[in-house]
């Protein structure tokens, strides 16, 4: 029978043109929508095994292929909540309607709630998928083009010593010791949240970061400097396997009501936990700490990513623009010769 009920749901059956028994739901309790969605796939399947057509295949089929065969990502769960979010716009679609068009208005509706970066993340992610489609699963011909915004440069956000001890004293003891830490090693949040005691040697003062916690994957050595220990060593006996704890439990979220009503009553105003590092980075800048040092110690990937700090250094590079000044003025000509 081609139709049959499960309680109030319809069932589709039937046999395709290749001997193939089709049985699955038609997720709906209307009989004629039921019996137009049957002779659907029964036709679509007749094209396919007569005609050689490409079966259809569904964005829902794609995001799950995708996430199956993406599960060792450390984006994994990233991916899971941007996919979750769209399967409002593309739930039941088939890959082959998904048009640039289309995905340009979802990104435009991403781009109305979030930051330029935030929607070409979203965006970025829906082109590899469909190209992966084409490319390794060959379920479409071509992926679309998939248009990212061009965002404007941010600028460095970073807060003044005063600034910074201000914003310690107003913060609850737990919070104030990680910001403390992290500005003393320009950690991100989650090594710093993450952070054991296995990986920390305090009589040698270093600790490290192992490549699969670390964002470019490689692992990273920290100098512990006396601040740093100084912490540290106020978080001995509070936990076996945990460095920062809250209430004998370790702490998974910083960017707490008590972190922004701290963030208020020291008069500080658009500056995320993140922007710690920020500081970090901006403060060894402008006590003249070159920037490939700046990189190696922050575990940055690209030195593009520290040029931003660049011009923070003024005196560092004016030392460095007074050697024209010397041979122009015939002084490094006279010691040469």
């Amino acid at each position: 029978m081609s139709l049959s009920k499960r309680g109030k749901t319809w069932w589709i059956g039937f046999t395709s043109a290749s001997g193939e028994r089709i049985r699955r739901s038609a997720e709906t309790e209307d009989k004629l929508q039921a019996q137009e969605l049957h002779d659907k796939l029964k036709a679509e399947s007749w094209r396919i095994a007569k005609l050689g057509d490409k079966p259809k295949r569904t964005w829902d089929e794609a995001a799950y292929k995708w996430l199956m065969e993406s599960q060792l990502k450390k984006s994994h769960l990233e991916d899971v909540s941007k996919i979750s979010w769209l399967q409002q716009f593309f739930r039941g679609r088939y890959l082959n309607d998904l048009t640039r068009d289309v995905i340009a208005k979802v990104g435009e509706s991403k781009l109305n709630e979030t930051s330029p970066a935030t929607a070409n993340r979203l965006l970025a992610l829906i082109r590899s998928i469909l190209r992966k489609a084409a490319l390794d699963w060959e379920w479409i011909d071509k992926p679309p083009v998939v248009k990212l915004y061009r965002g404007a440069k941010r600028r460095v956000r970073y807060l003044t010593p005063l600034q910074a001890n201000t914003l310690l004293q107003e913060l609850p003891e737990h919070l104030a010791d990680m910001m403390k830490f992290s500005l003393a090693t320009g950690l991100r949040r989650g090594n710093v949240t993450k952070l054991e005691w296995s990986q920390v040697d305090i009589a040698r003062r270093v600790a490290w970061i192992h490549g699969d916690q670390a964002k470019a994957g490689k692992p990273i050595h920290v100098t512990l400097n006396a601040t740093a220990v100084s912490v540290l060593t106020k978080q001995i006996g509070k936990s076996a396997q945990w460095v920062f704890t809250y209430k004998g439990k370790p702490v998974t979220q910083v960017t707490t009501k008590a972190w922004y009503k701290a963030l208020e009553r020291a008069g500080i105003e658009n500056f995320r936990w993140h922007d710690l590092r920020h500081t970090w980075a901006s403060w060894l800048t402008q006590q003249g700490v070159p920037l490939n040092v700046i990189q190696e110690m922050g575990a940055w990937e690209s030195s593009e990513m520290v040029q931003r700090y660049a011009h923070l250094a003024p005196e560092q590079f004016s030392k460095h623009a007074k050697v024209v000044d010397d041979l122009l003025n015939g002084t490094k000509l006279t010691q040469q010769e």
